[in-house]
């Protein structure tokens, strides 16, 4: 795949071809640098873990401690799931799949990738998706 450098400032507009090679370049960066982000927060949390004082006398303070890494752990392995759908998507983008629904074959939309740039659904597909599930998890209540 040939090298593309993106234009200062680009951002993709729907005047350009769908997914054409700068919009590809442009969410190719964009889950890279999110990545990238994701990564440097574990590492911090990694960090942080080893330097905490586990010891600590006061019960209450250790409890704390614990709560507080809980939280930290759980909110890292939701990390490591989105960093897991950031590899797909930029698989998607070698495989020429990225920005178009896994389920019905049309474009997701640029303003959902945008905002959501793991996207797989269109917005229809997802919506069925989620009003499927709402009601198979009310049927079990």
């Amino acid at each position: 795949m040939k090298k593309i450098i993106l234009p200062s400032g680009y951002t993709p507009s729907s005047d350009e071809e769908y997914m054409n090679p700068l919009q590809l370049e442009y969410f190719k960066q964009k889950l890279l640098a999110w990545k990238g982000e994701l990564l440097e927060e574990s590492r911090e949390t990694l960090h942080h873990l080893r330097e905490e004082n586990w010891n600590e006398p006061d019960l209450n303070d250790r409890a704390s401690i614990e709560t507080d890494t809980t939280i930290e752990l759980r909110t890292r392995d939701r990390y490591r799931k989105l960093i897991d759908k950031i590899e797909e998507a930029l698989k998607r983008i070698e495989t020429g799949e990225y920005g178009y629904c896994e389920e019905t074959g049309e474009a997701i939309g640029l303003k959902r990738l945008q905002a959501r740039p793991i996207a797989t659904l269109c917005i229809e597909a997802q919506e069925r998706h989620e009003n499927y599930e709402k009601q198979h998890t009310e049927d079990e209540y």
